[in-house]
């Protein structure tokens, strides 16, 4: 009788400890925030989008927030200061975009919205304005991903009004690969295409090779070499004060990226 009890004691035991079992996963599910967010701040020796230096090779300070949801839709703003010369008359930029993206086993599809915002941000005499806002897509294969962004608005202030035609309608198609080939040690390449549409002069490919290095404490540290093929006669930009062109630079030309981030 007695080992019989023992035997049913344990049995019980057994499946109170199997029963817990879910509870206590759906308990941690519970827990677990529906939103979360995050910052980050860095500093860069210059600030570069598809290639081209916006702050005429000069250090950029950058930061923005970030807002997630468990389901998979996010929302953000980013900020960085540019060169009113590269962007005609432009105080800074500030990017607000937003999206959903779902992960599938090794597969993550994302579809979301990007408007540059230039404060001050206009061309002479026109008064054409630089803000643009552009539709993307992009699906991720474990480190490699590939993405399509299409602008809806004019791009970067190229108008009918500024210019002569519209530029509605041109896009990027880019290729990512971010390979973690050591522990926290990630490869990073990029190439990309750039087409303005009415505009093919300024219609550009540009390519990045670098490494990224995460730390503890959410520090990351990178260095890259960037390159296009911009048409420099297009691209170059020269401070015309008096009449006399001083400061010119080649916004496309190959140029080295160094920078410190931290996520908080």
């Amino acid at each position: 009788m007695l080992n019989h009890r023992r035997h049913r004691n344990t049995l019980s035991a057994v499946l109170l400890g199997l029963l817990a079992v879910p509870f206590c996963a759906q308990a941690e599910e519970a827990a677990a925030p529906a939103y979360t967010i995050s910052a980050n701040v860095g500093l860069f020796s210059q600030y570069i989008f598809r290639g081209i230096s916006y702050t005429q090779e000069n250090p950029a300070v950058q930061g923005g927030f970030d807002l997630a949801h468990s389901s998979g839709a996010y929302l953000g703003i980013w900020g960085t200061n540019v060169s009113d010369l590269a962007l005609s008359n432009a105080t800074g930029e500030i990017d607000v975009y937003g999206g959903f993206a779902k992960t599938i086993d090794d597969w993550t599809f994302d579809v979301g919205f990007l408007q540059f915002i230039f404060p001050g941000g206009k061309y002479d005499p026109s008064g054409e304005s630089l803000n643009t806002l552009e539709l993307n897509a992009a699906v991720t294969w474990k480190f490699i991903q590939l993405k399509y962004s299409y602008a809806v608005t004019d791009y970067f202030g190229f108008s009918k009004k500024a210019f002569g035609a519209d530029s509605d309608g041109s896009d990027y198609i880019e290729l990512n690969a971010n390979y973690e080939f050591m522990p926290s040690w990630i490869a990073n390449v990029h190439v990309g295409h750039q087409k303005v549409k009415n505009y093919d002069d300024y219609d550009f490919t540009d390519w990045k090779v670098g490494v990224t290095k995460n730390f503890e404490g959410g520090w990351q540290a990178a260095v890259a070499y960037v390159d296009t093929n911009a048409d420099k006669n297009f691209y170059t930009i020269c401070d015309t004060a008096g009449g006399v062109s001083t400061r010119c630079k080649d916004t496309g030309d190959s140029k080295w990226l160094i920078y410190v981030k931290r996520t908080f």
